[in-house]
């Protein structure tokens, strides 16, 4: 059960309007390594997660990336929603606004829509945490590329980096969720056929 504070985790206040940004922006959503994906992923990997506190941490990360997508909605909202449509039409936005106005839906920035087919749960926790740990790597260097396009412009640089430096602190703390997993294993190894954990006997 969660408690729901109706705030952003961190303020989103863009005054100047960018359909360019936004479709790049918007790749962080719904894209292969955005924050949809990963909130989809972690809360999904935790019911078969055999540790309480490594669950714990998968829910606690689960939980606080989609607070990020809730961030991320907002800031392409505040990009996009008072664009003329010369603005629309001069920055190639024309597409996404024939399907979905100025709505937000979950896509990369390629155009390519988000599937399910974009994270795995696979229900051994030490590739599930290693794909974890990659996959924060992978949404930082998102968050890089993004950061150079937006440079220029505070108002939506802060907010960014605020969501990269939250990707490396998710990184190291599936680092200490798998220590844990590998402490408790000990000179056990817990992929499938070993007989200390296999339940095909």
């Amino acid at each position: 059960m969660w408690n729901y504070e109706k705030r952003l985790e961190f303020p989103v206040n863009i005054t100047k309007p960018s359909a360019m940004l936004a479709q790049a922006i918007i790749s962080q959503y719904g894209g292969p390594d955005g924050e949809m994906g990963a909130s989809m992923r972690y809360l999904s990997q935790r019911y078969a997660c055999p540790y309480r506190e490594v669950s714990a941490i998968l829910t606690d990360i689960g939980t606080e990336e989609l607070a990020h997508l809730e961030m991320v909605a907002t800031i392409v909202h505040q990009l996009t929603r008072n664009l003329s449509m010369e603005e629309i039409e001069d920055s190639g936005f024309t597409n996404y606004y024939v399907d979905h106005t100025i709505g937000i839906w979950p896509q990369a920035a390629s155009g390519m829509p988000f599937s399910a087919a974009q994270f795995q749960s696979i229900g051994d926790i030490i590739t599930d945490l290693t794909e974890d740990m990659a996959a924060e790597q992978k949404a930082r260097t998102t968050y890089d590329n993004i950061l150079r396009l937006v440079r220029d412009d505070p108002d939506v640089c802060e907010p960014i980096k605020f969501l990269r430096a939250r990707e490396i602190v998710h990184f190291q703390r599936f680092g200490e969720a798998l220590r844990i997993v590998q402490d408790r294993l000990n000179e056990k190894n817990f992929y499938a056929f070993n007989p200390g954990f296999d339940c095909t006997k």
